[in-house]
């Protein structure tokens, strides 16, 4: 497969490069580089939405949670299908006739610049560790398609999305994202097809097996990860970015509901998938490789190419989105400038860093970026909601909601790389386990405090 792959890879890169260039003579102003000129249409953005939230926590990851405990592992999609339709229904239209660009430039309009320095630093910060995770795994499935590691192949690759992402900017992330949402779907229900219509003998006993909660996924983690996980799809700024494109917030609204039921589809089959494999396959026979990357193993030649692709579809179109919104919230919102040639600078800079630390890194997609998510939602979801609620009803307090956000934000770090540190001086497991969600519940309550309900 090794030849074909490499062969098909570089077809697949230069198409991508094209787009970019072609889209230079397109680039006639900031607006039109950093939000693709604020006029695409809902089922642009649908689309583009979908390839932006399906990456590679979405499907190698959750087929490698679901095949460890069994069917709840759907509850991180689901919870993000959940997220979406709820940012539909309370949150699209108003955000965007906002008129911002990006999220800190919302928290700027509706809190003051403090407010927009301090989100755009969580995110700047906690984004490059998310896109050096979706880097690390398409490491790993280069890896896999080659039959060997080749850094040279992953970093010439890297290096291709980079320049992409630099040189189209957002309108050619969005065009991308539109080829790679068709591959990925196709590459996954082929698979799906394969696996339970060729291969079906145990069906009867997966169905059997679908459960919501278990002895791996019991009602705490429901808790967790709908706050968690729902909050990001909620308000996080790579699924709000899609919100910024739109042409109006009509079609913002309408974009984020059909994005939310089309993933959570795509979280049943997802999950499926995964349910096959835990039933059908044991550790010893995948002998060392993924979920997934098994089912890669057992599919015809044609079929598993195109999965690899596919697989590999979901993962850039998560990272060049990270990238180039990581890029234009440092140049906009931190430097306050609204420079072109800024952006893609900053482009190739914090992709390159990534690269480092995907090559030298450790650490599994899932770990990587339920870390960030960690931080960044109890620092910032709730606060940016009230003010969203309260913008031109009611005054804040920024003293006391920067204080709601740096509170939430401090639980989530706490929480997520001071372990260790916590249990050795005593503090209790029961705290131990629920630090984001204290964080969020301080981050909430110090949020509503900032509110000044009288005029």
């Amino acid at each position: 497969m090794n030849i074909v792959f490499t062969i098909a890879l570089l077809a697949y890169l230069v198409v991508f490069i094209v787009i970019g260039i072609l889209d230079i003579k397109n680039i006639k102003s900031f607006t039109d580089y950093s939000v693709a000129g604020k006029k695409q249409s809902s089922l642009a953005v649908v689309m583009t939405l979908l390839a932006t939230v399906v990456g590679a926590s979405t499907t190698i990851g959750i087929t490698t949670t679901v095949y460890n405990i069994g069917f709840p592992g759907i509850w991180w999609l689901a919870f993000g299908a959940i997220g979406l339709i709820l940012q539909s229904v309370f949150l699209s239209r108003k955000v965007r006739e906002i008129g911002a660009d990006t999220l800190p430039d919302l928290a700027g309009r509706i809190a003051g610049r403090p407010a927009e320095i301090i989100i755009s630093l969580i995110i700047v910060i906690s984004w490059v560790g998310v896109i050096a995770g979706q880097l690390v795994a398409m490491n790993s499935l280069i890896t896999f398609a080659l039959g060997k590691s080749s850094t040279v192949i992953f970093a010439v690759t890297s290096v291709i999305v980079i320049a992409y992402t630099a040189i189209g900017g957002q309108m050619s992330v969005v065009k991308t994202d539109k080829v790679q949402l068709f591959i990925i779907l196709i590459g996954v229900a082929i698979c799906m097809g394969y696996l339970y219509i060729t291969k079906g003998e145990n069906n009867a006993t997966i169905l059997q097996n679908v459960e919501l909660l278990n002895d791996q996924y019991k009602a705490s983690n429901l808790f967790t990860q709908f706050f968690v996980i729902g909050g990001v799809y909620f308000l996080g700024p790579d699924i709000m970015s899609r919100n910024f494109i739109a042409k109006d917030g009509k079609s913002a609204k309408s974009a984020a509901w059909i994005a939310g039921v089309v993933l959570f589809a795509f979280s049943v089959v997802i999950t499926l998938i995964g349910m096959w494999l835990r039933y059908n396959v044991t550790s010893e026979e995948m002998n060392g490789l993924g979920p997934l990357m098994y089912a890669v193993s057992v599919m015809p030649k044609w079929a598993a190419i195109l999965l690899i692709f596919g697989l590999l579809s979901a993962i850039l179109s998560s990272t060049d989105t990270c990238i180039i919104n990581a890029s234009t919230i440092f140049v906009k919102d931190i430097l306050k400038k609204e420079s072109v040639a800024g952006v893609r600078i900053t482009v190739i800079v914090i992709g390159l860093i990534s690269l480092t630390l995907a090559l030298f890194g450790r650490g599994d997609i899932m770990s990587l970026l339920s870390g960030a998510y960690s931080i960044y939602t109890p620092g910032v979801i709730f606060p940016l909601m009230v003010a969203i609620f309260a913008y031109k009803k009611r005054r804040l307090n920024l003293g006391v909601w920067i204080a709601a956000v740096v509170a939430g934000g401090l639980f989530g770090i706490l929480g997520t790389y001071f372990g260790a540190t916590l249990e050795k001086i005593g503090v209790p497991a029961l705290i131990m386990n629920y630090l984001t969600l204290i964080g969020m519940g301080i981050s909430l309550i110090l949020s509503l405090l900032s509110v000044k309900w009288k005029k």
